[in-house]
C-alpha cells in the first residue's frame, strides 16, 4: 500500500462534510466541493465521487463529476451552490442522492432534491424535490443538510438546522449564549420569529403556524416507496441552542450536519454542535424520539479532548461536519479541517473511533495518520501541510468568512500547498511517528525570516534547524534521535515570516 494520511484525499482536492459508505466491496465518501482559495461554500457547483477498496484505505479513486447544480431545475439558471449530500440505497436497489441547492431560482432555505442513479459513483440524474402528500414541496422547519438511512426497508430522512449565537458573535453581534438563553420568554420568542422570517423568507403567519414557532433543530420524517413523498409529519427529536435549557443537549445543542447511522438495535444521531467545531452523537432505541446527548466524537481544534479549553485550540476552528462508517472492521469518524484562512476551503480528514461496550464513543485527537493505521513510518518525504497543529497560541474560531488575522495558515501558490505566515512562537505539529533512533530531518523552507526551527517532541527537544532568508525553497536539517512512537513539532523562532513546504527523512 502506498503511504498515506491526513488529509487523505489529493491535496489539492476540497470535499467537506462527507458522508461515507459501504456498498459492496468499496467505501464512498459523498460531500460537498468546495474550491481550492475559494470565496464561498461548495463554489464549484457540483459533487464529485472518491471510494476505494474497503481492504486498501490508501487507494483512493477519482469517480469523476457525478452531478451538477446545472442539472437541477432551480439550479439552472444563474449560479448555483449544491450543499451537504448523502445517499441511501432503496429498496428498489438504486442509489438516491439528497441535497439542497441554493441559487439559481431558489431563495431562502432550499427544498431537498433528489438525484437517481443505478450505482454509487455513478451520473445521477435529477429525480424529484421530497414533498408532501399533495405533492407541494417540504418546506416545514429549515430543510437543511439532509441525511438519509434505509432502516430495514423503511427509508428515514433527517434534516434541519439552527442558529447559534456563535455564529451571531462571529459576525459581529455581541452576545453570549447565557445572555440570550435569560431573554424574557416574550422577548426571546419574537426575536427568533424574527431570524426565521429572515432565515427562510417565510412570512410571520408560516413561522408562527409551525411547531412552537421554532423552525430551528433537527426533524424526521419517513419516505413513500418512491423515495419523495413524506408519510410522516416532521418530527422535532433534538433541539437547537435556544431550545435545549434543561435538556441533556444544553450546552452541546444541534446547530447543523445531520447524520444518522444504526448500530445493532441503536440509533446514532452524528451532528454538529452549537460549538460548530464539534462533532457529536446523541443516541435512542427510537429513530424518531428519545434521544439523549451522548458525547463528542471530534473537535477541529481538539477543544474538549482531554479537557482542552478554547482559548488553547490547536488549530483554526470552523464549522465541521461529517459521519462514522464501519470499514474492515474498524470504525471511523469523517470530518473536515479548515485551509486559506477561511471556511471556504475545506478538505476531508479521518481518525479511527472506538465504539466501547456501553455504546459510547470517546473523543478522539486530531492526527496527521488518517488511514495509516497507526504512527507514520520515519521515511521518505511529506508535506508540511499534513500538520495536525497548526497555532501561534492564539487561533481563532470563524464562522462562513475569510479573516484577515496575523496567523499561521494553508495556502497555495504554482501547483504547490503549504504553510504561510509562520512568525515567533508559531507551532507546527505532527502527530504521530514511529521513530527509531537517529535520522537526518530535513525542511523546505523559504522567506524573509532569519531563525530557527526547534524541533521537539511531547517529552523533549531534539534539535535546531537553522533557518535563513530566501526568496525560493531552501533545505536545511538537523540529526535527531528519537525512540517509539511520537509527536513531532516545529516551533519557529525568529524574525521575519517563513514559509514550510515539507520535509523528509534519511538515513544517517
Amino acid at each position: 500500500m502506498k503511504k498515506t494520511y491526513n488529509p487523505f484525499l489529493p491535496l489539492d482536492e476540497y470535499i467537506p462534510d462527507g458522508e461515507p459508505h459501504v456498498f459492496g466491496d468499496r467505501v464512498y465518501l459523498f460531500g460537498s466541493h468546495d474550491k481550492e482559495g475559494g470565496d464561498q461554500y461548495c463554489e464549484l457547483g457540483d459533487y464529485v465521487g472518491y471510494s476505494a477498496p474497503v481492504t486498501d484505505l490508501s487507494d483512493w479513486r477519482y469517480e469523476g463529476v457525478i452531478y451538477t447544480a446545472k442539472q437541477d431545475p432551480a439550479g439552472s439558471v444563474g449560479q448555483a451552490f449544491m450543499y451537504a449530500p448523502d445517499v441511501v440505497c432503496g429498496n428498489d436497489g438504486r442509489y438516491y442522492l439528497y441535497y439542497n441547492v441554493q441559487g439559481g431560482t431558489i431563495e431562502g432555505d432550499s427544498p431537498i432534491s433528489v438525484a437517481v442513479c443505478d450505482t454509487p459513483a455513478g451520473k445521477y440524474e435529477y429525480y424529484g424535490h421530497v414533498r408532501n402528500p399533495d405533492g407541494s414541496m417540504l418546506r416545514r422547519f429549515i430543510t437543511g443538510d439532509p441525511a438519509v438511512i434505509n432502516d430495514n426497508g423503511v427509508i428515514r430522512l433527517y434534516y434541519g438546522w439552527s442558529l447559534s449565537s456563535r455564529a451571531a458573535e462571529a459576525h459581529g453581534h455581541k452576545s453570549s449564549d447565557q445572555a440570550v438563553q435569560d431573554l424574557p420568554p416574550e422577548v426571546l420568542k419574537e426575536s427568533l420569529i424574527a431570524a426565521q422570517m429572515m432565515l427562510t423568507h417565510k412570512s410571520r403567519e408560516e413561522i408562527v403556524s409551525e411547531e412552537d414557532s421554532i423552525v430551528m433543530g433537527a426533524n424526521v420524517v419517513t419516505l413513500a416507496d418512491d423515495m419523495l413523498t413524506i408519510t410522516t409529519e416532521p418530527i422535532r427529536f433534538i433541539p437547537g441552542e435556544f431550545t435545549a435549557k434543561g435538556t441533556s443537549f444544553e450546552g452541546n445543542a444541534f446547530y447543523e450536519a445531520s447524520s444518522i447511522r444504526k448500530i445493532g438495535n441503536i440509533y446514532y444521531f452524528i451532528y454538529s454542535s452549537q460549538l460548530s467545531h464539534a462533532l457529536c452523537y446523541a443516541v435512542s432505541k427510537y429513530p424518531d424520539k428519545d434521544f439523549t446527548f451522548g458525547g463528542t466524537i471530534i473537535s477541529n481544534g481538539d477543544v474538549g479532548y482531554q479537557g482542552r479549553k478554547e482559548e488553547d485550540r490547536l488549530n483554526l476552528t470552523g464549522n465541521n461536519h461529517g459521519s462514522i462508517e464501519y470499514i474492515n472492521g474498524q470504525w471511523y469518524i469523517f470530518y473536515h479541517r479548515q485551509t486559506h484562512s477561511s471556511t471556504f476551503s475545506r478538505q476531508a480528514c479521518v481518525e479511527p473511533i472506538t465504539i466501547l461496550p456501553d455504546g459510547s464513543i470517546p473523543q478522539v485527537e486530531i492526527t496527521s495518520c488518517g488511514f495509516n493505521g497507526g504512527p507514520l513510518p520515519v521515511e521518505g518525504e511529506y508535506p508540511a501541510v499534513i500538520a495536525c497543529n497548526l497555532t501561534n497560541g492564539r487561533m481563532p474560531h470563524i464562522t462562513n468568512r475569510r479573516i484577515v488575522s496575523d496567523i499561521p495558515f494553508i495556502t497555495h501558490g504554482d501547483n504547490e500547498r503549504y504553510i504561510t505566515n509562520i512568525k515567533e512562537n508559531t507551532l507546527i505539529g505532527f502527530k504521530y511517528f514511529a521513530f527509531d533512533g537517529p535520522t537526518v530531518l530535513k525542511v523546505m523552507t523559504r522567506g524573509k525570516g532569519n531563525g530557527s526551527f526547534k524541533v521537539s517532541t511531547d517529552e523533549k527537544d531534539v534539535g535546531i534547524i537553522p533557518l535563513s532568508s530566501s526568496e525560493a525553497w531552501s533545505e536545511s536539517n538537523v540529526v535527531i534521535d528519537i525512540q517509539g512512537a511520537a509527536a513531532l513539532y516545529f516551533t519557529y523562532y525568529g524574525s521575519g515570516e517563513v514559509e514550510f513546504l515539507s520535509f523528509r527523512f534519511d538515513a544517517l
